[in-house]
């Protein structure tokens, strides 16, 4: 996936189209990424013990990979993302890559 952990992104389609957050968890799997603080719904809790309280809390919902872009750290524009052959190999004997904004062409 070319979006990781920690990558800042911005949303592009939903009902928190336009808004930024930072990428808390990815999901290959599912095709998704889940952002802490957007994409958030209401969920009910049963208390599970004697002494905790029900009630109602928020949740962020997980979303698509294609319904969220990267932000670039220099240009601060939302982009694409690209690969560049660092020439040099990795651990499993593959050239490495390094990904790189397709506005500006820098180094993400």
């Amino acid at each position: 996936m070319k979006i990781k952990k920690d990558d800042k992104v911005k949303i592009m389609a939903g009902k928190d189209r336009g808004r930024e957050g930072t990428v808390d968890q990815v999901l290959p799997k599912k095709n998704a990424v889940i952002v802490p603080g957007l994409n958030v719904y209401k969920k009910t809790v049963r208390p599970k013990k004697e002494g905790d309280k029900g009630g109602i809390i928020d949740v962020s919902r997980p979303l698509n990979i294609s319904k969220v872009r990267l932000v670039c750290p220099k240009c601060h524009q939302p982009t694409r993302v690209g690969y560049q052959p660092t020439g040099q190999k990795d651990k499993s004997k593959k050239l490495a890559k390094i990904r790189v904004c397709k506005k500006c062409q820098e180094v993400i």
